[in-house]
């Protein structure tokens, strides 16, 4: 990046939390705002007109970009906490009952934690999780047993935001459905890395953010099976989700407005479907080969530093390298990579009980896109170096 900080060249390394904006999709929000600006689907002039066009069709670009069988699968929401929650009080809300299971992970983050503790306080359900392993792939001995007749909701990160570990989706599907259970799948650290066809992983719901694909922030996709989502009541009520009201009763809206009340963010999603545009136009084989050969390159450069070990070693695994040095606090880490220049996450990632899983207070996350460079991964171990030179 051209931007100094500190009169050093930035080096951001924190595309876990979020990734920088293409020009691309800068330009589509600012060509909304600046040309097209006017609310959707109820107004008849041209302006609303042509603003409902390119927000469908920003619907219809993304149903074919996870591979949903319908565009009514694709609900809008403000992000994957979002649609989690949705979820969680939507569906969870009306088909558990007390003694009921729902089934996480320990890798999960917060947003993958809470909404199920608090449909758990509502409805007298038990929530369980999979273990990990030391190496922070899912411990598949435990697996069969904690999958039960009792087991009614299985929700499971697709990529570890804390330990870049990459789950096998397919056959989690495949288990939760053999005991009758359904499985939705926090996709925000999946849909920029890999492709997704939610078909083929065959999961009744699958979520994620804008913001961690190039696209803006406060928007974000729920995809869930027509079946499911027409079964669903309403999760918010007001304008664009219903078809008719009286006092005395509403009739709702169909598929997917049903879920959308009020005036949607129409920028974020304009400009999310020209983030998704500029990815196909990347191609995943082209991110892929960029981010695997960054994540090597680190690897190997941090495990030569004795003092370094790494949190996260999953055989299969996405570009995050998150890693502790005993005696020195993953701030203070932190705090002189940024005098560096380096911009990198410290702390517990939103995912405490992994955190103490590995019995440590918070780690240091290196993440990288496919527009880092190999000199940055260089400018991260001097950064490191100069640390342990400070503290030790």
């Amino acid at each position: 990046m051209a931007q100094k900080i500190y009169g050093k060249n930035l080096v951001y390394l924190d595309n876990a939390a979020t990734t920088q904006k293409p020009r691309v999709v800068i330009e589509a929000v600012e060509k909304y705002y600046s040309e097209t600006n006017s609310n959707i689907h109820r107004g008849v002039h041209y302006l609303s007109q042509k603003a409902t066009t390119q927000y469908e069709g920003a619907r219809d670009l993304i149903q074919k970009f996870i591979g949903a069988e319908s565009r009514q699968e694709v609900i809008f929401t403000k992000g994957t906490t979002d649609s989690i929650n949705l979820v969680a009080q939507s569906y969870g809300r009306n088909i558990l009952k007390p003694g009921d299971e729902i089934l996480i992970t320990e890798m999960e983050h917060h947003s993958n934690i809470v909404p199920w503790q608090l449909l758990a306080d509502q409805t007298g359900a038990k929530l369980k999780y999979i273990p990990i392993t030391d190496h922070g792939e899912l411990d598949r001995s435990d697996i069969n047993g904690l999958l039960t007749a009792k087991t009614k909701i299985v929700s499971v990160v697709h990529i570890s935001n804390s330990l870049g570990t990459i789950n096998d989706i397919k056959k989690l599907t495949n288990l939760a459905h053999k005991v009758g259970a359904v499985i939705l799948v926090d996709g925000a650290q999946a849909i920029q890395h890999i492709p997704v066809n939610v078909q083929d992983l065959d999961c009744d719901f699958y979520t994620f953010s804008g913001h961690k694909i190039y696209g803006p922030t406060g928007i974000g996709v729920l995809y869930g099976k027509k079946k499911l989502l027409t079964s669903m009541p309403p999760y918010q009520g007001g304008g664009d989700m219903i078809k008719y009201v009286s006092f005395e009763k509403t009739t709702y809206n169909d598929l997917p407005y049903k879920f959308e009340a009020g005036t949607p963010h129409i920028a974020g999603v304009i400009g999310l479907g020209a983030a998704i545009k500029y990815v196909q136009d990347l191609g995943f084989e082209f991110i892929h080969e960029q981010e695997t050969l960054l994540l090597n390159a680190a690897i190997s450069k941090l495990s030569s530093i004795p003092e370094v070990r790494l949190v996260g070693t999953a055989v299969q695994k996405a570009s995050v390298a998150a890693f502790v040095i005993e005696g020195i606090h993953a701030h203070d880490i932190g705090t002189i990579l940024d005098q560096e220049g380096v911009a990198v996450r410290a702390g517990h990632h939103c995912t405490q009980p992994l955190m103490d899983r590995f019995k440590v207070p918070a780690t240091v996350r290196a993440s990288f896109s496919f527009y880092n460079t190999l000199e940055e991964i260089d400018v991260l171990i001097s950064g490191i170096k100069k640390a342990l030179e400070i503290f030790k």
